[in-house]
């Protein structure tokens, strides 16, 4: 009998989506990894479609926004799924990544794909951030000229990064070209991380709830789990629409839909929803320096979890300690995003410096406790 074989192409397909052994106990909590890769594609097709009508210029970025709102065919459409699109991401991801700390999926044999998946938000975060500026509102401007600034705080060569990202000596057209030249690029570094994100999934095979090997109780994943995939992205598609044609800047500041002017200064600049955890971070060091290792370390402290973790319990649901405090650090999130988006004054600093504490306790001293803490009670039982 001859055996046909398949050509490349359709090879990767039926191995990576047709026939790819998936646990069978793995539920909704799982389709937030998908949604992510549909959030990406949806990103890199509206802004292709965006940068073919927007100018980077200073004295006409403004404008050009405004032409794609009003005169492009379906171009307010097109902006607002773009805008919003950046809220939808960041909001999947946040969830795929506290799914992924409530089931233990930063342990081995999964710890590149953690690592790698930290790495592919702090490209997200870059990426939103500069993408936030080309709209060139005010929020634009001053949210540039504020995180662009705290640049200089690195020792010896600060100044010269500063001059370097602003292309000058202050934010003003040569950056504008630049952050739109990053902003192009970025994604699709992206893409790239995603692809060997996945990769490496599929190398040993995607977790379950139970945190326990699962290779002998797997189905394919078509059609069970393609089609939960897809009815979760039908059900996400219905969220994202009602913000796109209902509440279409209700995630956005009101400041950016006026246009940039160096002469007048926002009464509160403060970043998009999804930094505020990290801004607050930022604000709670009263000092500069101190301030940005303080956060970029709360991005990289998320990289030394698989390392941290001291127990070979993966899933909360075998450790009742584990979940109350899994609770406190979401609930303590929470706090430095509301933090994050309150003045600089009592008792909003306090608290987000309480708050900030936490945070890093949390990852450096309390989880690597917990689990040796555990241990130690299920020896002595």
């Amino acid at each position: 009998m001859q055996i046909i074989k398949q050509p490349p192409l359709l090879s990767i397909v039926n191995d990576h989506l047709i026939n790819y052994p998936t646990p069978i106990n793995i539920h909704y909590a799982w389709n937030f990894g998908f949604l992510a890769s549909m959030c990406l594609i949806i990103q890199i097709l509206t802004g292709i479609f965006l940068a073919m009508h927007y100018t980077p210029h200073v004295d006409l970025a403004f404008a050009s926004l405004e032409h794609i709102m009003r005169d492009v065919n379906y171009g307010w459409l097109l902006r607002y799924i773009h805008a919003n699109g950046a809220s939808m991401f960041f909001i999947v991801v946040y969830i795929h990544m506290f799914r992924g700390l409530y089931f233990g999926s930063y342990t081995r044999p999964r710890h590149l794909v953690w690592v790698i998946g930290v790495i592919i938000l702090l490209l997200m975060i870059l990426t939103a951030f500069i993408g936030y500026v080309l709209p060139w509102g005010q929020m634009s401007l001053w949210g540039a000229t504020v995180i662009t600034n705290l640049v200089s705080a690195v020792p010896l060569v600060g100044d010269s990064l500063v001059t370097w990202l602003w292309g000058g000596f202050s934010v003003d057209n040569a950056t504008l070209n630049r952050f739109f030249s990053f902003h192009y690029l970025f994604p699709f570094i992206i893409v790239a991380l995603s692809l060997i994100h996945l990769a490496l999934l599929h190398q040993d095979g995607s977790g379950n709830p139970l945190g326990i090997n699962s290779a002998v109780d797997k189905i394919p994943m078509y059609p069970y789990f393609i089609i939960k995939d897809f009815y979760g992205m039908i059900i996400f598609i219905i969220f994202f629409a009602g913000f796109v044609y209902f509440y279409p800047n209700l995630l956005g500041h009101p400041d950016n839909y006026i246009e940039a002017n160096p002469m007048v200064t926002p009464a509160h600049i403060v970043p998009e929803w999804y930094f505020l955890p990290f801004y607050a971070i930022l604000r709670s060091i009263p000092h500069k320096l101190g301030g940005v290792i303080a956060m970029v370390s709360a991005i990289l402290v998320l990289v030394l979890l698989p390392w941290i973790h001291s127990t070979e319990i993966r899933s909360s649901r075998f450790r009742p300690l584990y979940r109350v405090a899994y609770y406190t650090i979401l609930s303590c999130c929470l706090i430095l995003g509301w933090i994050g988006g309150m003045p600089v004054e009592e008792p909003y600093v306090i608290i987000g410096q309480i708050a900030s504490i936490y945070y890093f306790l949390y990852f450096l001293v309390l989880l690597p406790f917990m689990g040796n803490f555990e241990k130690f009670l299920l020896s002595y039982k």
